[in-house]
């Protein structure tokens, strides 16, 4: 179909064939993943928005698209306002739009395979109070439409070497196979693909940007489990990698697999795993236990070996970073490059590493006001120049076999403005606010995220994003469940070993975007006066803040120390992989403020 809107049109007239009243849309796949492979890019097919989170919700007569505060304008660029309704969350909800829009007696169907329990619940509250229902389907109407809808991947699986986990599979399994037998459980679902990942050792190819395979597990409690993975992505290697406690069945199983857990006690994971797992599983007649994915927190809290591997990609890619860095100061101010280019630019220098796997997502490169769109892509529709007296944002990262990489750097093109400087400053202020912030053993996220936004509130200023996330040893470059944010989570304690970025940001529409990204990772400090355990963050990223965007006069003397330490380790680390022009640059872009 040519158009978004006869997308929608036909999408209509299909659900007229089903007996429905409306339909759900989520982005996301059978596995709740935030990144999905091309095969489950419903929501971009039918509406046109390239963002990594929201959803849709389709009725005879209107229709609305639910995004967060990172997409408020992106959303705008690339839905048809003609034909969609701009929803903002968590102002609002689906379940809770639904309540007020569906009509009287409706039918609204939803798949279940592309959501959780938790949700099913809440649209049938909000739905109820319409005289209104909520109707799982056995075939997505998206897909009875989608008429070039793309394959599943195919791409083998591979191991997962010791020597960059740090840990062999049978451990982990019997870790947990020692946690159900504690916790009185015989089987425990997975479904998140990287929790799959981390607990086999092995990683895939089938979503971009992110390392992981398309597979289901049951883990026992005697160590043993059942991986379920299409029989054409499996090779000798990788059967000799998983051993013989590992049973290997095909993908299309699995559903079977749950109805044979009779009078089993089976733990699922509620924010994980998919209603349609609970409902198979219900009337198999087992006994579920809505309990966390037990691979979620230890995937979490790095060993010695994930930490040293995220250090050597760290160093790494901060040398690939300042090659750019210096080739933008040359080619930037003589026009000729545009995001696109500057992105391409970016990729070279990391492939040129010979260890590059893939990116980590999509490079972000917002040039002047297309900075200020906080998840934004370029395209050949929308990539503009980069200009003199401009700023621009490029947030960008890597995959590395040894560990996963995600940096933002905001560079002055030219001269910067006075304001340019001092909202830079701020942001910086807050940076450097977390940074170096130390706190009891027990605090969450959550506590800490008002530090990086204190001095942008001062003036008045926020941004509307999250200030961290967890990040994974070559596996999702956002994973929890640690976080630094006042929503949307925040609520895990932070534990020695957890790594997450330090972004604040501020984003001024129309005109430019700011954002400072650090990853650091959670390091015990020495126990306070009455012997509490303090923690602390040691960053781990190593790149050049723009010299030319900081008002030293906003500084501390505290802060403008911690830049030049900051500088200084960045040219220990990073500078023995450079030579040349590319160094001499390096060692005055981190020379004393």
């Amino acid at each position: 179909m040519s158009t978004h809107e006869d997308r929608l049109k036909a999408l209509r007239a299909q659900l007229a064939r089903q007996s429905l009243d409306g339909f759900v849309v989520p982005l996301t796949d059978e596995h709740l993943s935030e990144y999905v492979g091309a095969y489950a890019q419903r929501l971009a097919w039918l509406t046109g928005f390239l963002g990594s989170a929201g959803s849709a919700v389709v009725l005879p007569e209107e229709a609305a698209i639910f995004t967060d505060g990172r997409y408020t304008l992106q959303v705008r660029d690339q839905v048809d306002g003609a034909h969609w309704r701009y929803e903002s969350v968590p102002q609002t909800s689906v379940a809770a739009w639904l309540g007020e829009h569906a009509q009287n007696g409706a039918r609204i169907g939803y798949d279940p395979w592309l959501h959780t329990r938790r949700w099913v619940e809440d649209a049938t509250r909000a739905l109820a109070k319409k005289g209104a229902t909520l109707v799982p389907v056995e075939r997505n109407p998206v897909d009875a439409v989608w008429d070039d809808r793309p394959a599943p991947s195919a791409a083998k699986l591979v191991p997962h070497e010791e020597r960059y986990a740090g840990k062999p599979s049978a451990q982990k399994r019997g870790d947990i196979g020692d946690w159900m037998k504690a916790e009185g459980i015989d089987a425990t679902v997975l479904t998140a693909l990287d929790s799959i990942a981390w607990t086999f050792n092995i990683r895939g190819a089938d979503v971009s940007h992110t390392p992981v395979a398309l597979a289901y597990a049951l883990l026992h409690a005697d160590g043993k489990a059942e991986l379920f993975v299409a029989p054409e992505k499996i090779d000798a290697d990788v059967r000799a990698h998983l051993g013989n406690a590992v049973t290997i069945r095909d993908r299309a199983e699995f559903t079977a697999a749950l109805a044979d857990l009779n009078g089993k006690t089976v733990a699922v994971d509620p924010e994980r795993a998919v209603a349609a797992i609970f409902e198979a599983l219900d009337k198999a007649g087992a006994t579920i236990r809505a309990v966390r994915d037990p691979a979620v927190l230890p995937k979490a809290v790095k060993n010695a070996t994930e930490i040293g591997g995220h250090k050597s990609a760290q160093a790494r890619d901060g040398a690939a970073l300042a090659q750019f860095l210096h080739w933008l100061s040359i080619e930037g101010p003589k026009g000729g490059q545009d995001e696109l280019s500057v992105a391409a630019r970016l990729q070279a220098f990391r492939e040129a590493t010979g260890a590059l796997v893939d990116l980590s997502f999509d490079t972000i490169a917002g040039s002047g006001p297309n900075g200020a769109i906080v998840h934004y892509k370029a395209s050949e529709a929308t990539s503009r120049p980069v200009e003199t007296g401009t700023l621009l944002l490029v947030d960008s990262g890597g995959q590395y076999r040894d560990g996963t990489t995600d940096i933002t750097r905001t560079i002055a093109i030219g001269t910067p403005t006075s304001d340019m400087k001092r909202h830079f400053t701020l942001v910086l202020k807050g940076h450097i606010a977390l940074a170096t912030a130390q706190f009891p053993a027990g605090t969450r996220g959550g506590q800490l995220d008002v530090l990086a936004r204190q001095y942008l509130w001062a003036e008045g200023l926020d941004y509307a994003h999250g200030t961290g996330h967890g990040v994974g040893s070559f596996l999702s470059v956002h994973e929890g469940p640690q976080r630094i944010a006042t929503f949307g989570g925040g609520d895990e304690p932070l534990q020695a070993g957890m790594i997450l970025s330090n972004e604040p940001g501020y984003y001024k529409t129309g005109a430019y975007g700011i954002r400072i990204e650090n990853l650091v990772l959670v390091v015990k400090r020495q126990a306070g006066e009455d012997g509490k355990q303090f923690l602390g963050f040691e960053t781990l990223s190593h790149a050049p803040i723009d010299r030319a965007l900081i008002e030293v006069s906003l500084l501390s003397d505290a802060e403008r120390d911690w830049v030049d330490a900051y500088h200084a380790r960045t040219l220990e680390i990073v500078g023995p992989q450079l030579d040349g022009e590319a160094k001499a640059w390096l060692e005055a872009a981190c020379a004393p403020l």
